[in-house]
């Protein structure tokens, strides 16, 4: 018998329905693969790839409803084996194995990694994107009023953009990413699975009017004497930094602390300014 070979066209409640077919006729993970590109190309691999079964089959799963919640949130993990782990995981839990849903098992411990990558994407999403507010006449002719770009790893646009419209009230705003876009009118969300060309080139194109004052507060207020690089990359990842308008001055003043700037608790164009001198007050015995 060939494997059974499915698209689920990367959407969890597509893969829930196929899931819970394949899992009604006893269809063992062994026995079937998700594509994750071309189905044509995935065909091409199977010498004989089998047909799914029609219709509901015998078997009557129950999982509990925490297993559906981790699984859609591992869902929005870009990575090898993306929906072909979340069935073996679930296959396990329907057949009373619920220790495939924990941290010290093999398959659980990587659904955890990935729902833990995904909340953190996530977080990244709110911690970096940044929202360039557009001129008066644009606005109003495009609806907006503030536009960004981002570049998530994992799909977690649709899921966590709700964060925004509760900060931001009812401005109208856009984030469009390479994959997808999410637009906010102020009262509703537009969210396109393939971002639309033209989201893509308000975001990427629209300048900062506030993007040299934000450099020059961050060049003023670094202090290379509590530079720490590897904590640095850990909670700002180089790969947000060119979206960001201080990006382009971390790898500057990261070289200048480097060449023993350290024991200056701030910045040469601070430290050079003509000001009363406060000497250091002397220790009482």
């Amino acid at each position: 018998m060939g494997v059974i070979a499915l698209d689920c066209d990367d959407l969890f409640a597509t893969w829930r329905e196929q899931a819970r077919g394949l899992l009604s006729h006893g269809i063992d993970p062994s026995e079937v693969t998700w594509s994750q590109g071309p189905m044509a190309d995935l065909l091409a691999v199977l010498a004989v790839p089998a047909a799914p079964p029609d219709g509901p089959g015998p078997f009557r799963a129950k999982v509990p409803a925490a297993l559906l919640s981790q699984l859609e949130q591992a869902s929005r993990y870009r990575g090898e084996q993306r929906w072909n782990l979340l069935y073996e995981v679930l296959w396990r839990v329907a057949h009373g194995d619920r220790t495939a849903m924990l941290a010290g098992d093999r398959l659980g411990s990587e659904l955890q990694r990935r729902i833990k990558q995904v909340t953190r994407e996530a977080h990244h999403l709110h911690a970096f994107v940044r929202f360039v507010p557009l001129p008066e006449e644009l606005a109003e002719h495009l609806q907006l009023d503030l536009v960004a770009y981002h570049e998530p790893a994992h799909d977690i646009l649709h899921s966590a953009s709700a964060h925004f419209a509760d900060r931001l009230g009812r401005l109208r705003w856009l984030i469009a990413t390479p994959q997808d876009g999410i637009r906010f009118d102020g009262q509703s969300f537009d969210y396109q699975r393939q971002c639309p060309e033209p989201w893509r080139q308000w975001a990427r194109n629209a300048e900062d009017p506030g993007a040299e004052l934000w450099r020059t507060y961050y060049r003023h207020t670094f202090n290379p004497a509590r530079l720490n690089p590897d904590a640095l990359r850990l909670h700002m990842p180089g790969r947000f930094w060119r979206h960001l308008p201080e990006g382009m001055l971390i790898p500057q003043l990261e070289g200048l602390a480097r060449q023993g700037k350290q024991r200056d608790g701030q910045a040469l164009e601070v430290a050079s300014q003509t000001g009363k001198t406060i000497s250091k007050p002397a220790r009482s015995v």
